[in-house]
């Protein structure tokens, strides 16, 4: 499958509209969420040239990494705490303009400025976190916040029972 991202630079409504149907269709016939996750983030990261790009899943009491687009990231990450524990703990989308000024930010990247987190729900409970890093400052608004929950829908749509054992 040859998929062409969309070119960093023009408006972000642009970039997103161009790329959420080139995610549908990475993951048209393709069942196993590891796989659709992986080309998640990948799509994310290069489609929209952000710093980082990965999935957190719940487990318990924690997040735990799982795939990812970049640096070395944290493994596991507290309910409630960091942008991520926080989102989840709120279930709501959180934009962090400037990470430094977060209470309990949690760094796994010195290169970090700005953040967003984005909830995946399966079941009305949070299954999974969507964590996308900038090296910009203020980089993220309501349209990426509008954007992104709707590839956090696409991803709940492709969710099985099966994985909601394995992985939840």
């Amino acid at each position: 499958m040859d998929i062409h991202f969309s070119i960093p630079g023009g408006s972000r409504d642009k970039q997103y509209e161009e790329l959420i149907p080139q995610v549908e269709a990475l993951l048209g016939g393709e069942h196993d969420l590891i796989a659709n996750l992986s080309n998640i983030t990948a799509a994310l990261k290069y489609g929209m040239n952000f710093l980082w790009t990965g999935f957190y899943f719940v487990k318990g009491r924690e997040l735990v990494l799982g795939p990812f687009q970049g640096t070395p990231a944290c493994t596991r990450i507290p309910f409630g705490k960091g942008v991520c524990g926080t989102a989840w703990k709120e279930e709501q989308t959180i934009i962090v303009n400037d990470v430094d000024a977060f209470p309990g930010h949690i760094r796994c990247s010195s290169e970090t400025r700005s953040e967003i987190v984005v909830p995946v729900f399966k079941k009305e409970k949070v299954f999974l976190v969507l964590d996308i890093d900038s090296s910009k400052s203020s980089d993220f608004g309501e349209t990426d916040a509008h954007y992104l929950e709707k590839i956090s829908g696409i991803i709940e749509a492709k969710i099985s029972p099966e994985d909601t054992s394995k992985y939840g």
